[in-house]
């Protein structure tokens, strides 16, 4: 008895090799990080602004067209970066990527 006579079902057609980068850039546009991957560079600078402490509690969770949306994870933060220190993590943000690209931020408390 052979495999082919086991199984009686036709084996399935090979394809032609598909490149790992490809098959990585299907996988980002399917899953939706494609798009938070595009703003790497502006996360990465909003949390070297902030520092390793207050990045962990205030995380970028959109930007466009020069809007960056934080998710804040307690009140107390969100006054302090909403009233004081907002500003000046905007502008420490944008000195790290050598240009103006954030240029507001609103910030939100995580539900």
């Amino acid at each position: 008895m052979t495999a082919r006579s086991r199984t009686d079902a036709p084996r399935p057609a090979r394809k032609d090799p598909v490149a790992i980068g490809d098959v990585v850039q299907r996988f980002l546009r399917a899953s939706g990080l494609s798009a938070h991957m595009r703003h790497f560079a502006v996360y990465e600078a909003w949390d070297s602004a902030l520092g390793k402490e207050l990045a962990r509690r205030a995380r970028p969770v959109g930007f466009q067209n020069g809007l960056l949306s934080i998710e804040v994870q307690s009140a107390a933060h969100l006054h302090e970066l909403q009233n004081f220190t907002g500003e000046q993590f905007r502008t420490l943000a944008n000195a790290r990527l050598g240009k103006s690209e954030i240029r507001k931020v609103v910030f939100r408390l995580k539900r």
